[in-house]
This record gives structure tokens, sequence and C-alpha cells, in this order.
């Protein structure tokens, strides 16, 4: 008899546990928040690149993914270490839509060729995400 339950219970594991990770989509939001930060500490272009929508826009004025790429390889060159401090972060998915979700932040970026930073700007950012199969994908950049 035990041994029969033991044996059911083998079988319905995997299952159960299956179940188990379906990633919940705020959290799947919160870690791309997190690992975009990461990579841009990092200084992995390509992999911050494979975080942006194929139709990705930044600043309202045609900036798009060529111009995230130009962007980051300079301030890649010139500053060894890059650090982003976010002071204040809220993700949210849309409202209206369970594909869409939205980030604002206050961040504090340096820059710096050794351990003192160089530069160190304040930003106010929003980002727009969309929902790209399992993966969530920057779609839209503003600061100020």
């Amino acid at each position: 008899m035990f041994a029969r339950r033991f044996a059911c219970l083998c079988q319905l594991l995997p299952l159960w546990l299956a179940g188990c990770g379906k990633t919940d989509p705020q959290a799947a939001l919160d870690a791309a928040v997190q690992q975009l930060q990461d990579n841009l500490e990092a200084r992995k272009t390509s992999d911050v690149m494979d975080q942006l929508h194929p139709n990705f826009q930044a600043g309202g004025d045609g900036m798009n993914r060529d111009w995230a790429q130009r962007t980051m390889t300079l301030m890649f060159m010139r500053y060894t270490n890059i650090k982003i401090v976010a002071i204040t972060r809220n993700n949210r998915i849309d409202t209206g839509s369970s594909q869409v979700g939205h980030t604002q932040a206050q961040v504090l970026v340096t820059g710096a060729q050794g351990l003192i930073p160089e530069r160190a700007e304040p930003y106010a950012i929003e980002l727009q995400w969309r929902l790209d199969g399992s993966q969530w994908k920057l779609i839209e950049l503003r600061w100020e």
C-alpha cells in the first residue's frame, strides 16, 4: 500500500512542480528591469540589445536600437566602471493590457575609469515594456 502511494506521488510530483514553474508576470517584469541594470553595469552591449524590442524608441526624437547601440559603445569605451543606483523604482503591469509593463525610477548613473566616479548624472526615467512571447522587451525609454 505504501509503495503504491509513494509511486503515485513520484509520478504526480513532476506535474505539480511544472505547474509551480509558471512565471508571475510581475516577477518576470521585475527580473527584466534588474537584468537590464545588471547588463548595463557589466557593459554587455549584446545582452542589452537582446532586451530591446525590435521597435525600440528613446526620447521621442527617433532614437532607436542603432542609437542605443552606438551610445552604449561610446559610454563603455569612455568609462571602465558604470554604476546605476536606483533611488526609487516602481514596476507595474498595465491595467489595460497584461502585455504591457511600465517602470518609473529615479536613478543616479555614474561613470569612472577607476574607483572614484568622474561623472554622476541624476535621471527620472520611464520605461515601457512589451511582453514578447515569455520575455519582457524594452520598447520605449524616456528621461528627464
